[in-house]
């Protein structure tokens, strides 16, 4: 709490507190509403001979009644603007933890996981002020106010107010709070659970079908719904037992309030019109208590909310680097890996370890190597993404950081996410403020002319979700198309042509390295179709280079590689 919710109450409190109090006149002009009312109506009840003798209550009536409307109104468009604030905070702040980690998300996430944390658990967020925070200061506060009151009348009855009311205040909030702890906390982890269901299932439906087993996963999803709906009941049924034991207590309050004012009035302490005063505004007042249940009740889901937001916190990429932002847009930096480590963590071996050397500006290597063997840990060391446990990456002079993500190094990854906008949209990514000349500029580049060309509508010809209007190798180019618009000198290729038949294949791999000519080019591999165009073969095996050299030198010398080459080219 003290991390995601202490900080916004601290940087918002004016605003709570204004919503608080406006909250408080709208409970306050409904219980003065009942009050008047009930004076009105007894006073009226006695005929009196001049009608001024009731013309106050009459405004007095008016009046609350507007305020019981005006002050709630009010009040909700502070909270929610408060609300909507705050989040607009905690979107933000989670979108820079999740942004780092953008090149290795899938890795360390399900995509209903991920969908979960970023709009359930923030969401939650949002009901602990709407629901939770301000119902329950105003519960609190509320039923401070009517003790105050009624102790100025008669001290005993309000002691006994004390008690009976902290039923409403404290006692079954406190009951609800323990008896659905676990169902709440329950319910979420079901209805996470059929996110990352739903969202798997949905990316391999094609295969659900292929494989005749859908009337399986249509079960399996009823078995977990019924589950859900088991809990949801349990929560709703609890729900209603503590709403009937809540308008018990309403019941006896106003009977005792009753009792109690017809003492008084007995006594001489106050007149016998009221009486109704007193017993209706009884009904309104305990009426704004009721919420202080349910405020306490949803406790341990924005705790469980905000434990899963911090845990997506925790494993932020470290980002804590010096020398920042003295990057020159003019450099053909050379790159030079010093003893450099990496481990995940909760892992205990060391993906790469202590990797030397260095690659000249405009140099272009391909690493290759089995799988699990570091490839794409190296890329994304090298992009910055992630940082060394020991040892140094330098781009020139600098060490690499995200912040040179962009700058001094893109990255053309496996399967580039192409947006549902225009092919002009898509490729503009790469540089939001570049001209029309820049754009037609890398279409050319990435060999996309005559493609653009075909299409009646040109650039401004929609890609349709992830690209699906176009072949793999056309989404390919595309995406190559807005690295090229970044103009770094350097550039990370992790499988782009995995995928791709040869012919295509080769075509992009033609195309990349002819736009790159003056560019550092470094390409993750699982095979060796095109290496033979590469400057430098690098293998890695057990986090280190195995084998290095040119694709030539390396077919003469390198028996390990004569035979990897010949089985990749289908001789073998």
């Amino acid at each position: 709490m003290k991390d995601w919710v202490h900080p916004y109450v601290k940087q918002y409190k004016g605003r709570l507190l204004l919503a608080c109090l406006f909250g408080f006149l709208g409970i306050a002009s409904g219980a003065m509403l009942l009050f008047t009312s009930g004076y009105l109506i007894s006073k009226s009840a006695l005929r009196p001979e001049n009608v001024m003798l009731i013309y106050i209550p009459i405004v007095a009536v008016r009046a609350f009644s507007i305020g019981q409307a005006a002050f709630p109104y009010v009040e909700k468009l502070v909270s929610h603007d408060l609300v909507l604030r705050i989040l607009a905070h905690m979107r933000k702040r989670l979108y820079h933890i999740v942004e780092p980690q953008a090149l290795f998300l899938r890795s360390r996430y399900q995509t209903g996981d991920l969908l979960s944390v970023l709009s359930d658990d923030i969401e939650h967020l949002q009901d602990l002020y709407l629901r939770s925070i301000i119902p329950g200061v105003l519960g609190v506060f509320v039923y401070t106010v009517l003790i105050i009151v009624l102790g100025v009348f008669d001290i005993v009855f309000a002691f006994m107010m004390v008690f009976i009311l902290g039923i409403l205040v404290f006692l079954v909030p406190m009951i609800s709070f323990y008896r659905t702890k676990k169902n709440h906390v329950q319910l979420k982890k079901e209805r996470q659970t059929l996110y990352e269901q739903v969202t798997d299932a949905i990316f391999g439906l094609t295969d659900w079908q292929a494989s005749g087993r859908t009337e399986e996963f249509l079960q399996r999803q009823q078995h977990n719904d019924e589950k859900l709906i088991k809990t949801e009941r349990k929560i709703q049924n609890w729900t209603h037992l503590r709403n009937a034991i809540l308008q018990f207590v309403i019941g006896i309050v106003v009977i005792l309030m009753l009792l109690w004012a017809n003492k008084q009035a007995d006594l001489g302490t106050i007149t016998p019109t009221l009486i109704a005063a007193f017993t209706l505004m009884a009904l309104s007042v305990t009426d704004a208590l009721t919420p202080v249940s349910d405020a306490v009740e949803h406790l341990p889901i924005y705790k469980d909310s905000i434990k899963r937001i911090q845990q997506v916190e925790q494993t932020e990429v470290s980002l804590d680097v010096p020398n920042r932002n003295t990057w020159e847009s003019n450099q053909h930096p050379d790159i030079a890996l010093q003893g450099v480590d990496y481990q995940y963590p909760q892992s205990e071996k060391k993906v790469i370890h202590d990797l030397t050397f260095s690659i000249e500006a405009g140099k272009k290597i391909a690493v290759l190597g089995k799988s699990g063997t570091g490839k794409s840990t190296l890329l994304k060391l090298i992009a910055g993404a992630l940082q060394p446990t020991d040892g140094k990456i330098l781009i020139g002079n600098e060490e690499m950081h995200s912040d040179l993500l962009g700058k001094a190094v893109s990255v053309l990854n496996q399967k580039p996410h192409l947006f549902d906008t225009t092919i002009e949209n898509n490729i503009r990514i790469g540089k939001p403020d570049a001209t029309d000349e820049e754009i037609i500029s890398v279409i050319e580049q990435a060999q996309l002319s005559e493609l653009i060309a075909s299409l009646p509508k040109g650039m401004a010809t929609s890609m349709e979700e992830m690209g699906n209007r176009f072949s793999g190798g056309e989404r390919q180019r595309i995406a190559f198309a807005r690295v090229l618009l970044q103009n770094t000198p350097i550039m990370l290729v992790d499988e782009a042509t995995i995928g791709l038949d040869p012919n295509t294949e080769k075509d992009l791999m033609d195309t990349l390295l002819q736009a790159t000519t003056d560019k550092t080019v470094v390409w993750v591999t699982h095979h060796l179709a095109g290496v033979e165009k590469m400057d430098e073969i690098i293998f890695l095996q057990d986090g280190n280079i195995a084998i290095r050299g040119n694709h030539d030198d390396l077919l003469k010398t390198n028996t390990h590689y004569q035979k990897l080459y010949q089985m990749d080219q289908g001789i073998w």
